[in-house]
């Protein structure tokens, strides 16, 4: 008579904006997210490990798989906040970190978010003075990264990067996105 009483509509976003600690620290605290996980998408080497990815000769983008309750928050309502923690009109690069590893890149995993993300990015480029770059493609191969990446920002606070590069993105999109925020 319950039977789906427990159940929810799980999605998954497969996102790369940067450094995946960025996009991983504001995803955590976004209702309607089931779960983060930071790791590699898009490249050419099998279960590629983090010193691989940083050579860049991989071809995989550091990335954070969201799942997600579609009945909370939709796969749009994710982009606009992907759009807003990260430049996506810089080739290869956000801020100081450069490199392959690092593009501006959805991995779409249907039809349905293709079409939502060919949307998002358009809107994006309205927003900004430069072209987006953002790389749109189907879902290729993920492996999650190494457990010592896993909610690195929450472990990590008083480090440098978590303090002058994580820390500013979580708070921008505390500010833009204060209803759906989570304490």
């Amino acid at each position: 008579m319950h039977e789906n009483l427990f159940q929810t509509p799980v999605q998954y976003a497969t996102l790369g904006g940067g450094c995946f600690w960025c996009l991983d620290a504001v995803f955590r605290k976004i209702r309607g997210v089931v779960q983060v996980e930071s790791g590699y998408c898009g490249g050419r080497t099998s279960d590629p490990t983090y010193e691989q990815i940083c050579t860049g000769q991989t071809g995989h983008a550091e990335v954070v798989r969201v799942v997600f309750d579609a009945d909370e928050i939709s796969f749009a309502e994710l982009l606009q906040i992907f759009f807003a923690i990260h430049d996506p009109t810089t080739l290869n690069r956000q801020g100081n970190d450069i490199g392959t590893q690092y593009r501006s890149v959805i991995f779409y995993h249907d039809e349905q978010q293709r079409q939502q993300a060919e949307v998002a990015i358009a809107a994006a480029g309205a927003l900004w003075d430069a072209p987006v770059v953002t790389e749109l493609a189907a879902l290729a191969p993920y492996y999650p990264a190494e457990d010592y990446h896993q909610d690195y920002f929450t472990q990590h606070l008083g480090q440098g990067y978590c303090a002058f590069v994580v820390a500013p993105k979580v708070v921008k999109a505390r500010q833009l996105f204060a209803a759906r925020w989570q304490n």
